[in-house]
């Protein structure tokens, strides 16, 4: 049986749902062709031509900020001791909350002669040198894994304080815990002068760029009061230097007595500062209290920075010998003594700032 022809008739009604169906068929080709080429990865897709994007840091890092997540992790790859990291830290969270808190200072436009970050940068250039994150290989700057303040370990860079040091230590006007207290003192007058030292070297710095730049405005005048304030920020440091070093003559010659007021060397450098500056008497009186809270919280760090190395070599000697539990234990407390350290660091810091600031203003409101 022969099949059916179909008409003309037949055709145009096929014809119809093909027109309608095309301009479909076609949007389909436009939007799965290009990816379909770009998947293949040929030399002209986006992918083959595009950089890749850096991987996204994890969250949890010790910082908000970047940079300073980078010189922490650095840090502990040149294995410093559990105290100099947990100083380090302190340090590292004082300049986070300083670079926010400028920011915000930047976005009400509160910082146009850039001061402050001139500060900041100066401040970030000390912490870098004081734990040897600089670059620059200086043993100094990077201690052992035993206690700093340890007067077993009696060097100092300075002629004039190995000299004094070694009176006293031969005076047997001393007990040993005097001499433990006068150690630190040492210390802590070497750790200012090495801190002069980096301020005025990124001082001279950041002069001899400023003199290159060529400026299509006056800014002159800015440059002035810019460089003024860094030189007055030397010359309180290098009198605070001066009158740490007469200080440190005078008690390595005739003791300490029973005069003290205070034990701490920050403390009495701030005690110092407090009774030239221009206080009422109730606020002096005001000041030396809140000295003695502030005392008592050094004190309490001291103390568990001890605890930490003390922790530390424990953890050591457990790991070698120890069995899988006993070396759990004592992770455990270590890693509770370093975020206790940490979290006393940032305070003392914290809190030495605070003073600072107010006898600073109480000397320029003298001023």
């Amino acid at each position: 049986m022969a099949s059916p022809r179909l008409g003309p008739g037949s055709r145009g009604l096929l014809s119809a749902p093909l027109l309608l169906l095309l301009p479909l068929l076609l949007l389909l080709l436009l939007l799965v062709g290009p990816r379909t080429a770009a998947g293949h990865g040929g030399k002209y897709s986006r992918e083959k031509n595009e950089p890749e994007l850096p991987p996204k840091r994890e969250s949890g890092g010790e910082f908000r900020m970047e940079k300073l997540n980078q010189l922490w992790e650095k840090a502990q790859r040149l294995q410093l001791s559990p105290v100099k990291l947990s100083e380090l830290h302190a340090d590292l969270k004082m300049q986070e909350r300083d670079e926010f808190a400028w920011k915000k200072l930047k976005a009400e436009g509160l910082d146009e002669d850039g001061e402050k970050q001139a500060k900041l940068t100066r401040n970030l250039s000390v912490i870098l040198a004081k734990y040897g994150l600089d670059g620059r290989k200086d043993a100094r700057a990077v201690s052992s894994n035993s206690l700093s303040d340890a007067t077993e370990d009696d060097s100092l860079e300075d002629p004039r304080l190995e000299k004094l040091w070694h009176k006293a230590k031969t005076s047997g006007k001393f007990s040993s815990e005097e001499l433990d207290k006068l150690w630190r003192e040492f210390q802590h007058h070497q750790e200012k002068v090495r801190e002069y030292h980096v301020l005025l070297e990124t001082l001279s710095r950041t002069e001899e760029i400023q003199e290159n730049v060529i400026s299509p405005f006056d800014t002159s005048r800015i440059k002035e009061d810019v460089l003024h304030s860094k030189h007055a920020e030397l010359k309180d440091r290098l009198r605070g230097i001066n009158q740490g070093y007469d200080r440190l003559r005078r008690v390595s010659h005739r003791g300490y007595g029973t005069q003290a007021e205070f034990e701490e060397p920050r403390v009495i450098d701030l005690w110092d500062l407090a009774k030239s500056a221009n206080f009422t008497e109730k606020e002096l009186e005001s000041f030396r209290e809140e000295l003695k809270h502030f005392e008592a919280k050094i004190e309490k760090h001291n103390h568990y920075q001890k605890q930490l190395e003390i922790s530390h070599q424990k953890l050591k000697h457990v790991e070698s010998f120890g069995d899988r539990e006993h070396v759990s234990r004592n992770k455990e407390k270590y890693a509770m003594l370093e975020e206790k350290t940490k979290e006393l660091g940032y305070k003392v810091k914290k809190h030495l700032q605070d003073l600072s600031g107010r006898i600073s203003r109480a000397r320029h409101n003298e001023l």
